[in-house]
């Protein structure tokens, strides 16, 4: 009995899916670390004030999630979950930073009163009603990609066939060699 769905995002296939969303986050990455590379080096050539160590951190962590992004779209294509996993992972820690900033808002909602002159109380409902949409979004990107791990891992488990006897005992299959016919000539399975 499977606990999980075949279908998500809009009734397509958790595995076609899955590599929509892998390719979006590797966009966003993607963007993310062309602007910092030209911000980079713009504020290079001005002389800036920047921070390398911070922007070399920057760098590497971007490149880490265009590297599992990459490889959560090649496992999915291949139909392996291997490296669906750490991609799994990554989704998982940036549900996490969403709550915390939505916790963040929801206690010091005087660090967003200053930015605009609206009601406050309008402001922190109109806030607490895009964060929980966007986590309920991501709940659900998160359940496709971890149904898309349980089918793959689902479709490549082989069972084992159990006979229960009317005592409800169970019963292994017999053995290979113990099935073959009594005085036949045992003949190596085929290869």
């Amino acid at each position: 009995m499977r606990f999980y769905s075949n279908s998500c995002c809009l009734c397509r296939h958790v595995g076609a899916g899955t590599i929509q969303l892998g390719v979006w986050y590797l966009i966003i990455n993607a963007v993310v670390l062309l602007i910092l590379l030209s911000y980079h080096f713009s504020s290079s050539e001005l002389g800036g004030d920047f921070d390398d160590a911070n922007m070399c951190i920057a760098i590497v962590i971007y490149l880490l999630m265009i590297l599992i992004c990459t490889m959560a779209n090649y496992e999915a294509y291949r139909q392996h979950a291997t490296w669906i996993i750490p991609f799994f992972y990554y989704q998982i820690f940036d549900f996490s930073l969403n709550t915390l900033v939505a916790i963040t808002v929801l206690v010091y909602p005087n660090s967003i009163d200053d930015v605009m002159s609206v009601n406050p109380t309008c402001l922190v409902l109109i806030i607490l009603l895009f964060i929980s949409i966007i986590l309920t979004i991501k709940g659900y990107l998160i359940s496709c990609v971890w149904n898309c791990c349980r089918y793959i891992n689902g479709r490549s488990s082989s069972y084992v066939l159990v006979y229960v006897t009317s005592n409800d005992t169970m019963v292994l299959p017999p053995p290979y060699d113990d099935a073959t016919v009594n005085g036949a000539a045992k003949e190596p399975p085929p290869p």
